[in-house]
């Protein structure tokens, strides 16, 4: 069998890919809903089918996980994902298509759920920021080129998801070489009852999941909203295409920097850092909204810090809490990005459908200052306070 190593590469295999299918599916459905005529409110809530199948399967996640290990929860789920994507060409209809979001999002959280636990159980504390930037990289690396396959549309809307069902298929049988194995187990510390577990894990580390919630948020309605906000205020597809995926190419230049110097100095620091300038970035934003060179720039800087939140959040989650209770934590992490996932795109449509003179990026400014807010309250645990 294959080396940590290299198991360790196709993890990461796996969730580029996983990255380029949601990356792909939120802008490119938003845009064929948007031309079919289908309202901003309604084309946001059913932006919501992915996360709605990662908020619903997280709570079953754990137990099989522990009974089966983790190689056979990624294997489920990537099924699930290359098919679903397969199936979109054969049917257009908005049920229909719910259905199929639904089950791609039930097999990425399957898929992130066994390869996030596999490799934060695994990683030694020194590299954990590391390790886990290179996980947030790989997927930040999979949206920045999933959204480029709207501009497969003008050659047949059926390529881009049969494409991204090949290209899923492929990473997914590399997993057939990998060697299962099992999450830790410590009866004396771990709560022996889900609810228990769930409970300890969210008393410890609250303030962790945070930032994966705004990162849910940002993914969603950026990639689910804004390209029909940016139709609204005068920009073409084509160039919202590109526009997009400026913010996960940005998260790609810094994730590895900013999960290093989280080892350094401690999660909490960064979080304030990066937390604050993605503030201020969307806040231009909504002055140069109308401006093409601009938002390239703007979206380009808040992804180089806000980019991060999902794994400067995981990171910091992971310090937070025993090997016991990492499962748990890592349930509770997508849970947070799912409810995040679920609202923004939410309250994104309903936002730019009820103040369609309001700039949208106010919307994420607040969410990201709240956030900030509730970090500058808590107390700086610091990495010393790891039970690991």
């Amino acid at each position: 069998m294959i080396s940590p190593r290299i198991r360790f590469s196709i993890l990461i295999a796996l969730v580029t890919i996983s990255g380029f299918s949601q990356g792909m599916l939120l802008p490119l459905i938003a845009i064929i809903l948007e031309k079919n005529g289908v309202p901003s409110s309604v084309n946001g809530l059913h932006a919501t089918g992915l996360y709605i199948g990662i908020l619903v399967a997280s709570p079953f996640m754990e137990k099989p996980m522990k009974k089966f290990g983790f190689k056979p929860i990624i294997v489920v789920g990537g099924v699930l994902v290359f098919l679903s994507l397969a199936l979109f060409p054969f049917w257009e209809a908005l049920w229909f298509w719910f259905i199929l979001r639904v089950t791609v999002g039930i097999g990425d959280n399957m898929l992130h759920f066994g390869t996030q636990t596999w490799i934060t159980t695994t990683s030694d504390k020194k590299n954990r920021g590391r390790n886990i930037a290179l996980y947030g990289l790989s997927f930040g690396l999979g949206f920045t080129l999933g959204p480029l396959m709207t501009s497969l549309l003008a050659v047949s809307e059926a390529l881009p998801f049969l494409l991204s069902a090949a290209f899923s298929m492929i990473v997914w049988s590399l997993m057939l070489f990998v060697r299962n194995q099992w999450p830790e187990e410590d009866i004396e510390t771990s709560p022996t009852s889900s609810l228990g577990r769930f409970f300890q894990t969210g008393k410890l580390a609250w303030i962790a999941l945070l930032p994966g919630f705004g990162y849910g948020f940002l993914e969603a309605t950026l990639h689910g909203v804004f390209p029909i906000y940016g139709m609204r205020i005068g920009h073409e597809v084509h160039i919202l295409s590109l526009i997009i995926p400026c913010f996960a190419a940005g998260s790609i230049i810094t994730q590895l920097p900013l999960g290093m110097l989280s080892d350094r100095i401690g999660r909490r620091k960064v979080l304030l850092f990066v937390l604050s300038c993605g503030s201020a970035f969307f806040m231009i934003s909504a002055f140069l909204e109308t401006s093409v060179v601009a938002l390239f720039v703007l979206f380009s800087l808040a992804g180089g810090f806000v980019g991060s939140l999902y794994s400067l959040g995981m990171s910091y989650m992971t310090d937070l809490l025993p090997k016991a209770l990492l499962p748990a934590g890592n349930l509770m992490f997508s849970i947070s990005f799912s409810l995040g996932s679920i609202s923004g795109p939410f309250i994104g449509g309903m936002f730019i459908q009820v103040l369609p003179n309001i700039s949208f990026f106010y919307m994420i400014v607040i969410m990201l200052a709240l956030i900030l807010l509730a970090t500058i309250i808590k107390k700086d645990y610091g990495l010393g306070s790891n039970h690991v």
